[in-house]
């Protein structure tokens, strides 16, 4: 089928249509805004997120020109669908696609724009004005960089090294404490021991005061930096913290918007030139990719498994609670392990060698071995454990048995170096030995 079997009336009558059954299932989302591009414009929306304004960066460009190259080649092939949490939803259609296969894509982007607007890892993101947000982010940043006095390679070299670091920050999404806070019980700890007189004041002078693990947010509260610098750190912060709910969310959401494109489309009673080709993509979509994990097949199976085991007010409720960490913990058994067809396995000789199978025996290994790689599991946690009196700042690595890349590890400090003035420490664990790693100045 070519793009010439539908027309805007044909998908809004379809729109209309999936949102009535949408509607009477449960679903509640933002409204859905279409938009509809050609292949190379959405090559480009994908380089930047789907984000319709977003400030400019080399990395953008860079991941724009490998996809259309590979896009060209035969190599890779685009998403079917891309949506951005706002509200309105933003999704937008390729005028390639024939129409069955947009009728699925709208059908899919109720489930994401549902999972965005309900589950608690979202409800921080305040997507009734990222738009706004990034559209004056992307104006600050080119303002700095036509300023003769900062300019575009200050710029970009900022950007890089906050990109760097950029998910380094409290991943439970939690509000801390505040340094009063902090303060007020350290005092009532010791007056409750009795021992007051024996506080030392440097304890609360002491920065931080807890490990911080907001590593962008200490720096432009604490380095002494100019004030276009703290802006740009801020908006990468800020960026980061809207993203990390997705990355959270992954197996989840795309489960989620898979389990009701597959119903919706079946209760639309699509027509047999549309229905068939309808259930190829579908299986496409959500098959198992041998040497890997894919997101849609885990989470659409686990989410068929939870309604058969408790109905669908569970599967609602799942998407309300968790993410894909507390996803898995709480509703995969050793059965569904099974079915996936989930094993670990590592490197031996040049080659791979299976570890360990979702048997009764390996079971738990292949369960914490897949929580550990899903989400931000896949990323070091680094935080600031102090600041010297000369400004050092140092940093640890918290060791969960897995040792740091070293190479990684070095252009790290690098780049917390260029952002922050003074020395930069970092401490981790290597093999069993404490490692450092010193300041790049």
């Amino acid at each position: 089928m070519s793009s010439s079997d539908w027309s805007f009336s044909l998908l809004e009558n379809y729109d209309n249509k999936i949102s009535k059954i949408a509607e009477d299932n449960g679903l509640d989302w933002f409204n859905i805004h279409y938009e509809v591009c050609d292949y190379r414009s959405m090559i480009g929306h994908m380089s930047y997120h789907g984000m319709p304004t977003h400030y400019g960066h080399w990395s953008f460009g860079k991941s724009f020109e490998r996809t259309h190259q590979m896009y060209n080649l035969g190599m890779e092939g685009l998403p079917y669908e891309l949506i951005i949490n706002s509200d309105p939803s933003i999704a937008y259609l390729m005028k390639e696609n024939p129409a069955y296969l947009q009728v699925l894509i709208m059908a899919h982007c109720v489930g994401h724009s549902d999972f965005f607007k309900n589950n608690l890892r979202f409800s921080k993101t305040n997507p009734r004005s990222v738009i706004q947000r990034m559209r004056s982010a992307k104006k600050r940043i080119q303002e700095y960089t036509e300023d003769p006095s900062i300019g575009i390679e200050k710029i970009e070299s900022t950007l890089d090294s906050a990109h760097a670091i950029q998910f380094q920050i409290d991943r439970s999404m939690l509000p801390g404490k505040t340094d009063g806070e902090i303060r007020e019980e350290i005092i009532a700890r010791f007056r409750k021991e009795k021992n007051l007189k024996n506080l030392d004041p440097k304890i609360l002078e002491k920065k931080p005061l807890q490990p911080e693990k907001n590593i962008l947010e200490f720096m432009c509260k604490n380095a002494d930096i100019p004030e276009w610098k703290i802006d740009i750190l801020q908006i990468v912060q800020e960026s980061a913290k809207y993203f990390i709910p997705q990355i959270q969310t992954k197996i989840m959401n795309e489960g989620w918007a898979s389990f009701w494109h597959y119903r919706i489309c079946h209760e639309l009673d699509l027509p047999q030139e549309y229905h068939i080709p309808f259930l190829k993509s579908h299986n496409q979509v959500v098959k198992p990719h041998v040497g890997g994990l894919n997101p849609y097949h885990i989470g659409f199976e686990m989410f068929k498994k939870i309604e058969e085991r408790h109905g669908i007010e569970e599967c609602f409720i799942a998407r309300e609670v968790c993410h894909d960490e507390s996803f898995i913990r709480q509703y995969m058994t050793p059965d569904d392990a099974s079915d996936l067809g989930l094993f670990t396995f590592s490197p031996k000789k040049g080659d791979y060698t299976v570890d360990e199978i979702s048997d009764d025996i390996g079971y738990d290994v292949v369960k914490q071995t897949l929580i550990e790689n899903i989400g931000t599991n896949s990323m070091p946690v680094i935080y600031i454990s102090d600041m010297a009196r000369d400004g050092t700042l140092i940093l640890k690595h918290e060791h969960d048995g897995r040792d740091l890349n070293l190479q990684h590890a070095d252009r790290v400090v690098e780049h917390i170096n260029n952002i922050w003035p003074d020395q930069v420490k970092l401490f981790t664990i290597i093999e069993g030995d404490t490692g450092k790693f010193d300041d790049w100045s």
